[in-house]
């Protein structure tokens, strides 16, 4: 039915017929001529219609908006006047000849224009016309470049692209799982995987020492703007290669992809430690677009008359750090009062600040509500260390080191944007060295990655006599403050594998019940192996400049895990409850309240 996109069509098929379909993007009669812009999956083309064909003319004069149509014609060139240099077919115009109405359109329920001002609910509902708009419709086509760009580098380097199931055993990843029932097992339960990791690590054992693939996982949690509770992973496992080669192998992918597909040379990816990144960002996801850095200032006020700062500073778990901003001491009580209210968000009590106004004038030219309780030496001490200038703002966190480093590093983010202190358009790293554990809030220990990463150069017997001091060795891509995917050796022996179950507080009897498989496998000569896996809708939010990971999928699911399109989730048949053995318990009215 077409012999080009829309958007092919250019200056090398001047004095061609072409034969395009699509939709009608937008339609102007100017009184004796009828202009179209045609619009599919390439772009827009511009039609033009005269009364010379006085049929087609009165067709041409009907359409609206999202009519269907095909479209045949001559391709001329524009007058120089009349390019446009907004569109890619802006130097030529289809004069029409023929006009076939394939559908009609009613009334549209969304706005079709580029500024549309639509909900977010409405755009999921009508997703099929949301789809259509150029915006959405360039992020789909770029999403589908993107995973075939990720397919040719990995075949070309020897993976194997291999299924692993979707009905699967719940494993411990870090949130809920997605439960499916069983009709011939009564009573039992499939899970949906949050990802393949057991799988690609049988994979392994199996002596398909390069796997990949590009799969979907699924985790029933809080909901953000890069969370879903089903997305796309680029999942990739190896044999006998070390976290140094697997990281050179997906730095390759990634550079290949943003040179390729943005013509983007993101240059060095430098390595950094979990224990610096949050030492110096707060975050074990740094932006490092934003210069900000947090200073630590415990030495210098823990004599101080001040519990809020003297407490934490004498504190081991404890963390008192200053951010410098430059140019801050612009700020109003008020502003000031609502950066306070930002850090409350993460837990912090409070944010003490510091005004530089004349540094030249002592104590005199300095601003604060906690000026009174520190020393003319500490504050020269806190100017030095911080290298401040007249006009600077000083933010002081003080509290346990891990709620300063939560509100601290956000906090730090947003002052970076308000004050447009971003530097440079793409700033990659690595971050290494992660802990093999942290503590929970009843005190328990937990696994950083997950409980199948390796810790670095110790022996099981050494990993359960002191296991808060193992360093894992594990790995995450960071790109502008965004984690691209995280990987990590993996423990490829029982002995091992045991003894972190046991740290984590998973008795024999249970990790035999959960993992006896694995268990079981390890004692097969399982080769020494490592993986990553990148989620791919992040990628495509990043590269798009897209803010939501909603934004680059096709039909994405609401914050509340809702589908308007299709009503999903819904009630089941009572017959198929009564043949999987399942009864409903109706949800307490407050429950209602909060889904809705």
């Amino acid at each position: 039915m077409r012999s080009h996109y829309c958007g092919d069509v250019n200056g090398s098929h001047v004095g061609e017929e072409v034969t395009l379909v699509g939709w009608v993007n937008r339609s102007r009669d100017l009184g004796g001529v009828v202009f179209l812009d045609l619009r599919d999956r390439e772009g827009i083309v511009q039609v033009v219609y005269d009364p010379d064909l006085p049929e087609v003319f009165d067709i041409a004069s009907t359409l609206r908006g999202e009519f269907c149509v095909q479209v045949k014609g001559i391709v001329r060139a524009r007058p120089a006047s009349q390019v446009n240099d907004q569109m890619r077919t802006g130097e030529i115009e289809i004069l029409g000849k023929e006009l076939l109405i394939l559908n009609s359109a009613a009334p549209l329920p969304i706005n079709m224009d580029k500024n549309q001002h639509n909900t977010e609910e409405q755009r999921l509902k009508y997703r099929y016309l949301d789809l259509r708009r150029p915006e959405m419709a360039e992020r789909i086509v770029f999403r589908s470049k993107v995973t075939s760009a990720v397919r040719r580098f990995l075949d070309g380097n020897g993976f194997l692209d291999i299924e692993t199931p979707i009905l699967t055993k719940a494993t411990p990843e870090g949130a809920r799982d997605y439960l499916v029932p069983s009709r011939t097992y009564k009573g039992q339960f499939f899970a949906l995987p949050q990802s393949p990791q057991l799988f690609k690590q049988l994979l392994m054992m199996s002596g398909f020492d390069r796997y990949y693939q590009i799969v979907k996982c699924f985790r029933d949690e809080d909901l953000r703007a890069d969370r879903q509770p089903e997305f796309t992973q680029i999942d990739i496992e190896t044999s006998f290669m070390s976290s140094q080669q697997v990281m050179a192998k997906t730095e390759e992918m990634v550079r290949g992809l943003f040179q390729d597909l943005l013509n983007v040379d993101l240059g060095e990816f430098p390595k950094m430690t979990f224990a610096e990144a949050m030492r110096r960002f707060g975050s074990d996801k740094p932006d490092l677009r934003n210069p900000l850095e947090l200073i630590d200032v415990a030495d210098l006020v823990k004599d101080v008359d001040f519990k809020v700062f003297q407490e934490p500073a004498n504190d081991a778990d404890g963390r008192v750090a200053v951010l410098c901003v430059p140019g801050g001491a612009s700020l109003s009580r008020k502003q000031l009062d609502e950066y306070g209210k930002y850090v409350n968000i993460y837990g912090a009590k409070g944010l003490a600040w510091m005004k530089v106004n004349e540094l030249e004038k002592g104590l005199e030219g300095i601003q604060s509500p906690v000026l009174k309780f520190l020393s003319e030496e500490v504050v020269d001490a806190i100017l030095s260390r911080t290298n401040a200038s007249n006009g600077d703002l000083i933010l002081f966190g003080a509290d346990k080191a891990n709620i300063v480093a939560e509100a601290m590093g956000a906090l730090r983010l947003k002052v970076g944007e308000d004050f447009n202190l971003l530097q440079g358009e793409w700033k990659p790293l690595w971050v290494v060295d992660f802990p093999m554990f942290e503590r929970t809030s009843d005190g328990g220990l937990h696994a950083m990655h997950h409980p199948f990463t390796a810790p670095s150069g110790i022996s099981p017997a050494e990993l359960e006599a002191n296991p808060t001091a193992a360093i894992s060795d594990a790995y995450d891509m960071v790109l502008n403050g965004c984690e691209l995917g995280g990987g990590s050796v993996r423990i490829h022996n029982s002995e091992m594998q045991s003894a972190v179950f046991r740290i984590l507080g998973i008795n024999d009897e249970e990790a035999q019940e959960k993992f006896g498989f694995l268990l079981e496998a390890l004692k097969y000569g399982t080769p020494p192996h490592a993986g990553l896996a990148f989620g791919l809708d992040r990628i495509v939010m990043l590269m798009t400049g897209a803010t939501s990971i909603r934004d680059v999928m096709a039909f994405p699911k609401t914050t509340t895990a809702a589908c308007p399109l299709t009503n999903a989730p819904g009630f089941a048949n009572p017959v198929q409850l009564d043949e999987l053995g399942i009864s409903v318990v109706e949800a307490k009215p407050e429950a209602k309240q909060d889904a809705e």
